[in-house]
């Protein structure tokens, strides 16, 4: 198999907030960088979370996204191409997949685009014409999960075009936090306050535990968004005061509320495989998540945690009750998910999933950009006009 040094990868980003699409970019740039790749990121916004982060890696960052009309957007990133043409162009976000397909086939480069749910969720996102290019253009496509890969064989998606390449955790960063006894047990959810995270059911949940244990618990919401109100006035309603639940907003690094939370609580309607559940399991946390999306492959049912039908919130609040009510249960399904993370999802075996992927994309005949030239890359894109 063809080792990565010397390969130029570009790719488009949609966004560069704090998402789990854009810690995945950010881990994939690192992965390149030290195998000797040299990577670019073009954007379609600009000033975001990720950037300065990115470019502190001596990742060049350029922003593609001025205006609204979609032409005008393509011949930008088209521009930017021509000037230093990678080896592979590749989507970061389901909906930037017709730009990248669009500008390969112009450019004649090879294409990659992004599934980062579960294809069914994607669709609905982006509806009409932009998410059938965005599914049907990209000649190779890389999901996160495999029910993401079956699902799109289900839409007609040909299986020679998917590629599975799974999420990972820099477990350097994520560490097994240090519960004490005696402090209420906390229960942590990390995402977007959207209607696809179901922070509804989460709350419902929380109320169902209360009512059912004299132990002190707490919930922890990190995250915001556009339901915000309404959830803390669903918390009200459900008798949630602030120390039952607490929403908690974005924040730079969820580090520290992992280290503070003792189970992890994921009600989502539809999920890729989030990255959110496996820092909590980095961190050494048991997880409680409904059964969507790629979970069933990284949650073992009764050894790392408990997984639930997505309209069966009792039997999520079973699980989290069966948790709050056993510490070394906990303690035990959090070491096993940890040890799950470190042999499956760490940042070596990113750089061998994206080895893998690269070789079944690129032509037998393909030489490394450094072999073509001769030269020394390393800063080809960060000096370019």
């Amino acid at each position: 198999m063809r080792e990565l040094a010397g390969l130029k990868v570009c790719f488009l980003a949609g966004t560069l907030g704090q998402g789990g699409a854009e810690r995945q970019l950010y881990y994939m740039l690192v992965s390149l960088r030290d195998a000797g790749a040299v990577p670019r990121v073009l954007c379609l916004t600009e000033g975001e979370y990720w950037q300065e982060r990115i470019e502190a890696l001596g990742v060049r960052v350029d922003w593609v996204g001025q205006g609204k009309s979609p032409i005008g957007r393509l011949a930008r990133i088209i521009r930017q191409l021509k000037r230093d043409p990678p080896d592979i162009l590749q989507s970061q976000h389901f909906f930037a997949n017709s730009y990248v397909a669009a500008a390969a086939r112009i450019l004649r480069l090879h294409d990659i685009g992004a599934i980062r749910g579960d294809a069914f969720e994607e669709l609905e996102s982006n509806p009409g014409l932009r998410g059938w290019l965005s599914l049907r253009l990209p000649r190779a496509l890389a999901a996160n999960s495999q029910t993401a890969i079956e699902n799109a064989l289900t839409l007609g998606v040909a299986r020679h075009r998917l590629s599975f390449l799974p999420n990972a955790v820099d477990t350097t960063m994520f560490t097994e936090g240090q519960r004490q006894p005696g402090k209420p047990i906390r229960v942590l959810t990390v995402g977007s306050l959207v209607p696809v995270k179901r922070i509804d059911r989460f709350l419902r949940t929380i109320s169902r535990v209360s009512g059912r244990t004299s132990m002190p618990v707490e919930g922890l919401i990190v995250g915001d968004g556009p339901l915000r109100a309404e959830l803390e006035s669903q918390a009200r309603e459900l008798g949630l005061a602030e120390d039952k639940v607490r929403f908690c907003g974005t924040v730079p690094d969820a580090g520290a509320w992992y280290r503070e939370a003792d189970i992890m609580l994921l009600t989502s309607d539809r999920e890729g495989t989030p990255n959110v559940v496996l820092e909590a399991m980095a961190f050494g946390l048991p997880i409680v998540a409904t059964r969507v999306g790629g979970l069933p492959a990284v949650v073992f049912e009764r050894e790392t945690g408990y997984l639930a039908g997505r309209e069966d919130e009792a039997a999520l609040a079973d699980a989290v009750l069966n948790l709050v009510q056993d510490r070394e249960k906990r303690i035990a399904f959090g070491k096993r998910g940890r040890a799950f993370v470190q042999r499956n999802h760490t940042l070596p075996q990113l750089t061998a999933s994206l080895r893998q992927l690269y070789n079944a994309v690129l032509p037998p005949e393909w030489v490394p950009s450094r072999a073509r030239v001769g030269s020394d890359l390393s800063n080809t894109y960060r000096s370019a006009p």
